[in-house]
């Protein structure tokens, strides 16, 4: 309502000219319309001026109106007039008291710097939803200003404000309710995908890991950032980080089926691009139009590489020790779920005092900028970490300086891997030693030999050294009669735990196998299975195979 414009004809009122006025029984003055003419009430009431509608008129009008309507004048805002759905809402008001003494819950509301603005500048201004506590419940209004002009019998007409208060209780319960519903809807999506999120991280030999994972704000649905660090054995480690494009719990159970399917296809040990051409396949079974982007890498620590592969994921960043940053690129396809796309795989140096940084696009990507300068933005960022503390320590820095708080629009999925240097004592716990085996009925007594020297050096037991010793035999005689030339033993400790290792040139995996009594062959991988804590088999890149077992030292154990 916009008395500032208003004039109207109600019916059986005369157009006036002269100044008239009609005693009416209401609790306060009349508004009248700004620029008109002045009239003057009887027994001195402001009255309304022009456009044929008089005192009793208007009065009649805002009596009828079910909204709680005031009407103040003057620079203390003086009490004019109230209707009948104020006093019912408020409390009767005596009329010419200013607003600070007789209209409290306007004062209380912060309502009066509101109304002297709009008098002072005659623009009308509005006040959404306060709450206004009541004998039962409370009420909301939304209270708007409208500058007046009202007639007085002292001279010029003075201004004023007419307030008019709308209920808009119904309104904010329900906008509360519906924040409530949808508060809980995300509160189970984001409790979905934590739940889908490894709840602990597997923490390998030869790496030091931590992540961290931020769903969006509280206006923001939940995404589908995932990650996960997979142990595979012979020292090596999987790690994957990936991204489901999309909101809810849809993009939630998506990535806990991707993640899922991670964890299976690495137990095969294949090349990085063979898992994500598996991934990709699944993708599309899944939902056709949904894609994803994934990085899924491999630490070798007796190569002292990262093997990865990317299916449209952002670069990894690894951090030299000299503090010089590699932004790793190439090779990358697509996402996951296009199809049509044969992945490979890249190699980079990974060694003693290399770091890794692994992400999600919420941790750079930005509205108003190219997401380049957000991946710019966290290389400044991860240089000015230094050298000091580790992976958990570099996961909160980096949230720091990309100014990711809990009011971020997006997810954030952060993955840090720190291949740390060791000296003195704790460099002895992480030992290798290889040897070259040319074929021949003299490589099992050499790496028999080889292996009970390397594993007394290292003051093993006895016990385990004969486990160890054992094990490099079976695998050894087993490479002379299924592989073929070059073949090599490799020997490695850790802190925790001891691998015997045996390649050969030939592709052919192993299998445990069941061996009749009868049978003198088809024990020895059977035996390995028997006496290790784990066994497993892999083909390498550059051709061949490699066959190792596990045993947790007694410390470990």
């Amino acid at each position: 309502m916009n008395l500032t414009r208003w004039g109207i004809r109600l019916p059986g009122a005369q157009r006036r000219h002269a100044p008239t006025g009609t005693e009416t029984g209401s609790t306060g003055g009349v508004p009248a319309a700004r620029g008109e003419q002045q009239s003057t009430a009887p027994h001195g009431r402001p009255g309304y001026a022009g456009h044929g509608v008089d005192a009793l008129a208007v009065h009649e009008l805002l009596g009828q109106v079910p909204a709680p309507v005031a009407v103040v004048q003057g620079g203390d805002h003086r009490v004019a007039y109230v209707n009948e759905a104020y006093a019912a809402h408020f409390g009767r008001r005596t009329p010419g008291a200013p607003a600070r003494e007789s209209l409290t819950e306007l004062v209380e509301l912060g309502l009066l710097p509101l109304m002297d603005q709009v008098r002072r500048s005659g623009t009308p201004r509005t006040l959404k939803s306060r709450r206004v506590p009541g004998p039962s419940r409370d009420s909301y209004f939304t209270f708007t200003c409208t500058p007046v002009q009202l007639a007085t019998p002292e001279g010029p007409a003075a201004r004023g404000v007419l307030v008019f208060a709308s209920d808009v209780t119904d309104q904010v319960v329900s906008a509360e309710r519906l924040r409530e519903s949808e508060s809980q809807q995300r509160a189970a999506a984001v409790t979905l995908q934590r739940s889908l999120l490894p709840q602990e991280l597997e923490q390998p030999d030869d790496l030091r890991v931590a992540a961290t994972y931020q769903p969006g704000g509280i206006d923001a649905a939940v995404g589908g950032d995932w990650y996960d660090v997979i142990t595979l054995g012979a020292g090596r480690t999987a790690v994957v980080i990936g991204d489901v494009m999309g909101r809810g719990m849809r993009a939630a159970a998506i990535m806990g089926q991707l993640r899922t399917a991670v964890r299976a296809y690495a137990r095969l040990d294949l090349p990085p691009h063979e898992v994500l051409q598996l991934l990709d396949g699944l993708a599309a079974d899944i939902d056709p139009s949904q894609i994803a982007t994934c990085v899924y890498a491999v630490y070798d620590p007796n190569e002292g590489t990262l093997s990865y592969a990317s299916a449209g994921h952002l670069p990894i960043l690894i951090q030299e020790p000299d503090g010089s940053i590699t932004r790793v690129t190439e090779p990358t396809g697509p996402p996951l779920g296009t199809g049509g796309w044969i992945h490979s795989s890249g190699t980079v140096p990974f060694g003693p005092g290399a770091t890794a940084v692994l992400y999600t696009d919420g941790l750079v990507e930005r509205r108003d900028a190219d997401i380049d300068e957000g991946i710019d933005a966290l290389e400044r960022a991860l240089t000015g970490t230094g050298s000091g503390g580790g992976p958990e320590i570099i996961c909160g820095r980096l949230l720091r300086a990309l100014g990711i708080t809990e009011e971020h629009d997006d997810d954030v999925a952060v993955l840090v891997l720190g291949c740390p240097e060791r000296h003195g004592e704790e460099a002895d716990l992480f030992r290798g030693a290889a040897l070259d085996l040319l074929g021949g009925v003299e490589a099992a007594p050499r790496a028999r030999a080889f292996a009970d020297g390397v594993l007394a050096s290292w003051r093993f037991p006895e016990e385990l050294r004969e486990l160890g010793v054992l094990a490099a035999s079976e695998l050894v005689a087993n490479s002379l009669k299924h592989g073929r030339a070059p073949m090599g033993l490799r020997l490695r400790r850790t802190d925790r735990r001891l691998i015997v290792e045996v390649t050969d040139g030939d592709e052919h995996l192993p299998r445990r196998q069941q061996a009749a009594p009868a049978d003198e062959a088809g024990r020895g991988i059977a035996v390995v299975a028997t006496i290790a804590a784990e066994w497993g088999a892999r083909r390498l890149p550059e051709g061949g195979k490699a066959v190792w077992a596990e045993f947790a030292l007694p410390e470990a154990s």
